[in-house]
């Protein structure tokens, strides 16, 4: 499929499915996929366009282009429009015609991602780089909104703040979840539809990540971004470090004050002799029966 930039075409251009257009020549196209290509397509440059214009432009059967029709209008890319009057009204009930939405437009691209690099760029030059984190501080306030806000601020605890955030990033379109990693919690956003801009532009995604910890109450850590080709824009959520235990007393340790054989204490007798009374001792006199012979 061509980029937005190679289908872009000058004001005015007409645009042609027949032979000598730069696309595929009308008739049957191999695979279904290509043949849905090249009926969406016919939408786009001629919708609202009956299902009988469709199959005598591609040269298919009208069971085929109806298939394919009922194909596009199950995914929400195309849809049965008003008949525009293209001449007298014929006998009978007017024939359903059908045009692309929005979604089915997609398909082929548009210009708003080189409009918004382009803007980017305008403000990047004449504000500073300030002025690009800015404007991306007051996108992320904006996508989140004060309801979203609310919703995360009344979740209790990190990993339940971080569901909450992933489930309102979800219904912005951003396709997030929240699951556990090792020591916390990682947020994958599977799509990002800024992607483009950002890889241009890194501030959207690290003031997003700023943002983040703010609205989650804790630091936070980018681990990968689809702007710079990964998978999934994922960003890991410590959970809290767990109080510290306190230390039981050692029922071993004596005070100073003990007695026992290990005891170091001021009463301490340990490697010492035990310590004997003194005598009373007496001076002998004349009369002192020391000395004296017994009669």
């Amino acid at each position: 499929m061509k980029t937005g930039q190679e289908r872009a075409q000058a004001p005015g251009d007409v645009v042609s499915s027949g032979a000598g257009s730069g696309e595929p020549a009308a008739g049957p196209a191999t695979g279904d996929g290509r043949t849905r290509e090249s009926v969406a397509r016919l939408l786009m440059e001629r919708g609202p366009v009956a299902a009988a214009e469709v199959a005598e432009v591609l040269g298919l059967s009208g069971p085929a282009v109806r298939r394919h029709l009922d194909a596009l209008i199950a995914a929400g890319e195309a849809q049965v429009a008003k008949p525009v009057k293209r001449g007298p009204r014929g006998r009978g009930r007017p024939a359903r015609h059908y045009t692309l939405t929005d979604t089915g437009r997609a398909r082929f691209g548009h210009g708003y991602d080189a409009l918004a690099v382009a803007a980017l760029r305008y403000l990047g030059e004449h504000g500073g780089e300030e002025a690009v984190r800015g404007f991306a501080a007051a996108r992320v306030a904006e996508l989140i909104g004060p309801g979203g806000r609310q919703q995360i601020a009344a979740a209790q605890g990190p990993d339940a703040r971080a569901s909450a955030l992933a489930g309102v990033l979800t219904s912005r379109g951003y396709a997030a979840q929240a699951r556990a990693a090792g020591t916390g919690v990682q947020l994958c956003q599977h799509h990002c539809p800024v992607a483009r801009v950002a890889a241009e532009f890194p501030e959207l995604c690290e003031v997003e990540t700023r943002e983040f910890a703010a609205l989650l109450g804790t630091h936070v850590q980018r681990l990968a971004t689809i702007a710079r080709g990964d998978a999934t824009c994922t960003t890991h959520i410590p959970s809290p470090a767990p109080e510290p235990r306190r230390r039981s007393p050692d029922l071993r340790t004596r005070g100073p004050d003990s007695t026992g054989p290990d005891s170091t204490g001021p009463d301490s007798t340990r490697g010492t002799a035990p310590e004997i009374p003194a005598q009373p001792t007496t001076t002998p006199t004349a009369g002192s029966p020391i000395g004296r012979q017994s009669e």
